[in-house]
């Protein structure tokens, strides 16, 4: 592959709804440039983007593949991301770098969720984009209908550049509005517009001229004097019109068949920007921001968008050069964790094929592999200029799970392959809860975990059991309570003898207390420590249902010793029993965290969902309405909201979405506090027969 400086260069993020046929378009584009001599198709699993042997097996893509296609001198990054909404940190990720997005619907689905993610987090990019109405060849297809239901989700106006010659299986090709003219099959060639369909394609093109003098106040005065613009001026006022993100413009193709593929690739070329007409980005400098164009000639800065493991090849890092140039063989100084690296050889992929290549410019994407410490988010590039590039922010994980190791060897490896996992994938983050004692992994939704569970077996060899999370449930007193033990053991020669009284109560500020209030030397000082670790050890283990204890006040009161057979070990152990027996007697209850819920759904879900919230236990704090839809806001207990995600999707049609974080910690209502003590007690009596 040649080499393209930034202005013949193109980033594109194709995004959509799983199965609007991106993967296919990427394909046909393949094909139609020359790089592929046969289009590649899923069911048998020859496509350049799903090259993982877990995509292979689902049929459907997991993660941002780049297909990068060369056409009439410039060299357009196609970024196949993946439609299903677990894997949505792949498109944030995705479009981080892209310069432009081809937002995809299916001509007979319409608008679909994967559409509304694509719409919006392309417009937190503030990203050029097309809408492309593809499979316009399928039974059903309805150009009109489809165009429709996508401008229902948007305040942007649509406006087609291209009208479809025929529908259906009369679905001949494209009329271009731009050229006044149509193009049958893959559009090579132009001919003039049929009779039957040029009063629908002038009536369209004066609407397209009237949006392209939008762009310009010299094409806007010349438009409204009644003057015919010229297509030079029509493309020009457009392109800044798509710039500027005031109009949707709306293309047809059948990928399938790569009909319409060259006006397609005709329209990004010419209407998207090229990385350097991009604006100017904000790094973080060493004497704080600074603006950094896209160009050749500035401050080396490459921005690690994604980072994938690959067991014969190893780690492979890929980035997008923002600024400067990136050469096979150079040193590069890793801005995000102050380490060196090198850059032994640079390359650029097609899907997983290595292209390998000398130099790559400014806005251009590349890989390189055997990175050491650099994860994707850190910023490279020269140690004498500090720069650390922006990172996207990505959604809260909502779905967690627990998980353990299936043998002895996995043990070992289980942490190190979920970290590096969770390297790979900014939505999977896992941790170990100290209150459960349970390692947690977490994602976007089951799908998303049942990947990562596979990832791990395939390209780790670690195989993980997954089973639902404990709560990280407390304990604590709501009243006073006092209780004496005496720990008394003889066993021939010097015995073990330890006596203590207790007092609890609740202890407003602080966790845990311990205060010496025994008077006239009944118990020495010296068992102090002995009493302090005994409490401890029980508040970290529980007492009522096996949950750390909290916001305890404990005072020794009094107690015995005897000359000979007292020792450290009796008072530890007649402090750990009269603890619990005083917990007892000071009326515990259970607390569970609660947490801040805010769902989004359609309007028409509203009562669904309200019915569904009052069934978790849930306390609405305020409802309000945006671009109808209505937003919740709520207070929930987590052990209510586990399988949410998967809940929400099904109550919705999977258009309804919700983000989560804790509040605050409430008592747990006594008929669920009691199954909790009866469920740990089963536990013990488990424990106990295996034993």
């Amino acid at each position: 592959m040649k080499e393209y400086t930034t202005d013949k260069i193109r980033n594109i993020a194709l995004a959509a709804h799983s199965g609007a046929g991106k993967t296919m378009l990427a394909e046909a584009l393949l094909h139609f440039t020359g790089a592929t001599t046969r289009m590649g198709k899923i069911e048998d699993q020859t496509t350049f983007s799903d090259f993982e042997d877990e995509e292979k097996r689902r049929g459907i893509s997991l993660s941002t593949a780049v297909i990068p296609i060369e056409y009439k001198d410039h060299k357009i990054n196609v970024l196949d991301t993946p439609g299903f909404t677990d894997f949505v940190g792949e498109v944030i990720s995705a479009m981080s770098v892209a310069d432009g997005a081809v937002i995809m619907v299916d001509a007979v689905s319409g608008a679909e969720v994967g559409t509304e993610i694509a719409l919006t987090e392309s417009a937190k990019f503030n990203l050029p984009r097309f809408v492309l109405i593809n499979k316009m060849n399928r039974d059903n297809a309805n150009f009109q209908k489809a165009m429709e239901s996508v401008q229902a989700l948007t305040d942007i106006r649509l406006i087609p550049i291209q009208l479809p010659w025929g529908e259906k299986a009369a679905f001949k090709g494209v009329i271009d509005l731009l050229s006044m003219k149509a193009y049958a099959g893959k559009g090579e060639k132009a001919q003039d517009i049929p009779a039957d369909f040029a009063d629908a394609a002038e009536e369209a093109r004066m609407a397209l001229m009237e949006a392209a003098a939008e762009g310009n106040d010299e094409l806007l005065m010349k438009y409204l004097d009644g003057q015919e613009l010229t297509a030079a001026e029509v493309m020009d006022g457009f392109r800044r019109v798509i710039a500027s993100g005031a109009y949707l413009p709306v293309l047809v193709s059948a990928a399938t068949e790569e009909t319409g593929v060259a006006p397609l690739l005709d329209a990004v070329i010419g209407l998207f920007p090229s990385p350097a007409e991009r604006p100017a980005l904000t790094a973080q400098g060493a004497n704080g921001e600074e603006k950094i164009s896209i160009k050749d000639h500035g401050p080396s800065a490459a921005y690690v968008w994604k980072t994938t493991a690959d067991p014969f090849v190893g780690k492979i890092t890929y980035f997008k050069v923002i600024s400067g140039i990136i050469t096979s063989d150079s040193r590069v100084w890793n801005h995000t964790k102050g380490e060196e690296d090198r850059l032994a050889n640079i390359f650029i992929m097609r899907g997983k094929e290595q292209i390998a290549t000398k130099t790559i410019h400014a806005g251009d994407i590349g890989a390189v592999s055997k990175l050491g410490e650099t994860s994707t988010g850190d910023t490279l590039g020269d140690r004498a200029h500090p720069l650390i590039l922006p990172m996207p922010s990505y959604p809260n994980a909502l779905y967690r799970v627990s998980v353990t190791p299936k043998t002895q060897a996995d043990q070992a490896k289980m942490g190190a392959t979920l970290t590096r996992l969770c390297e790979e994938d900014m939505t999977l983050s896992w941790y170990n809860d100290s209150t459960t004692k349970q390692s947690i992994l977490q994602g976007m939704g089951d799908q998303h975990i049942d990947v990562a569970l596979h990832r791990a077996e395939s390209k780790f060899q670690v195989h993980l059991v997954i089973s639902p999370p404990r709560i990280p449930y407390q304990e604590t007193i709501t009243k006073a309570g006092t209780a004496r033990y005496r720990h008394k053991k003889q066993t021939g020669g010097s015995g073990q003898f330890g006596e203590v009284e207790l007092r609890v109560e609740p202890l407003p500020e602080g966790n845990y207390e311990l205060a010496w209030q025994v008077f006239g030397g009944a118990v020495s000082n010296n068992y102090q420590p002995a009493i302090d670790k005994g409490v401890r050890s029980v508040m970290g283990e529980g007492v009522v249902a096996g949950y750390p204890v909290i916001k305890v006040k404990v005072s020794v009161t009094d107690g015995k010793e005897h000359p000979v057979d007292s020792k450290p070990v009796a008072f530890e152990i007649a402090a750990r029993e009269c603890f619990r027996m005083a917990i007892h007697e000071a009326s515990p209850v259970m607390l569970e965290p609660v947490m801040n819920v805010r769902v989004v759904v359609p309007e028409a879900n509203m009562g669904d969902i309200m019915g569904d919230l009052n069934t978790r236990r849930a306390r609405v704090q305020g409802m309000e309405s945006e671009k109808g839809r209505s937003i919740i806001n709520a207070q929930v207990p987590l052990a209510e909201m586990l399988r949410y995600t998967t809940d929400l999707r099904s109550m919705t049609g999977g258009r309804g979405t919700f983000t989560m974080e804790e509040s605050h910690y409430e008592a747990v209502p006594a008929h669920l506090m009691q199954e909790l003590i009866a469920l740990k007690q089963k536990e013990d009596a488990e424990k106990e027969k295996g034993h």
